[in-house]
């Protein structure tokens, strides 16, 4: 437990960074599973709607240091080559 009054105040930002940033790695993931399931249903229209959607939630999340730069490209390629491929 934190005793002193920096410590306490350190603790109280941590567990709200990690519920906020809980909650935007949350909304990205949910993001990206859309557009996977319809990519397994070979729905080529609204996967790439849901990838447009889809796009700035993962460039805004890796800008907040949630995940880094090269996993956002990362996921951006894969989710694109799927589609296209459909």
């Amino acid at each position: 437990m934190a005793n002193s009054a920096q410590a306490r105040k350190r603790a109280r930002q941590a567990d709200k960074r990690h519920l906020r940033n809980q909650s935007r790695r949350s909304t990205m993931r949910t993001a990206v599973k859309k557009v996977v399931k319809l990519i397994a249903s070979g729905d080529k229209e609204g996967a790439s709607e849901a990838y447009k959607t889809a796009v700035p939630l993962i460039d805004s999340t890796a800008g907040q240091g949630l995940i880094s730069k090269n996993k956002a490209a990362r996921h951006k390629s894969r989710l694109n080559a799927q589609i296209k491929a459909l």
